[in-house]
């Protein structure tokens, strides 16, 4: 059944690089939970204790808000194919943005995607598997198009205005720390 490890090992970094789907979980010490759904080709396991994964825009940006005030994560993934398992992945992480150097020398992991937002970097602390016998199987059908479509359309100063509207400000009154050009 579930197992605690200290790092992710070559098969737990192999069932990552075939899953579609993972959440990311985090909150303030105060305020609501957050639980963010991320699909595309958007994880790297970059070593046995470090995750990087590539952050969209989308209609809040709770988990950097979250991040400044209370720096801890878990990532979970879910097999909804094959053997069943549950991975969570805890730890803390930094939030990279397009105007820092390391968002640069990690940006070229990841596809070019338009509305591209951050690259959170996750030391990981703790690996845990359970079992996953309740996870009904479920077909992959393919990436949806339109949030890819709907950055493209608004393009770079688009997705500026978006951002100083939706993304500065989290749910609960928190600064999300995202640069915005003017």
């Amino acid at each position: 059944m579930g197992k605690k490890l200290k790092e992710i090992t070559p098969r737990i970094s192999d069932f990552i690089a075939k899953q579609k789907l993972f959440f990311t979980g985090t909150a303030m010490e105060d305020g609501r939970v957050n639980v963010s759904p991320k699909g595309m080709d958007a994880f790297r396991v970059l070593g046995p204790n470090r995750v990087m994964w590539l952050n969209l825009t989308g209609s809040g940006n709770e988990t950097a808000a979250h991040l400044l005030q209370k720096n801890r994560i878990t990532i979970m993934f879910c097999a909804f194919e094959g053997a069943p398992m549950i991975l969570r992945l805890y730890g803390k992480a930094r939030v990279y943005h397009p105007g820092d150097s390391e968002f640069q020398e990690h940006i070229g992991l990841f596809p070019d995607i338009a509305g591209t937002r951050q690259l959170f970097d996750v030391e990981v602390d703790l690996v845990q598997t359970s079992c996953g016998m309740g996870v009904p199987f479920m077909e992959y059908q393919g990436e949806r198009e339109e949030l890819r479509t709907w950055a493209e359309e608004l393009g770079e100063e688009g997705i500026q205005a978006y951002w100083k509207n939706k993304n500065l400000i989290s749910l609960d009154g928190a600064e999300t720390g995202l640069p915005v050009k003017n």
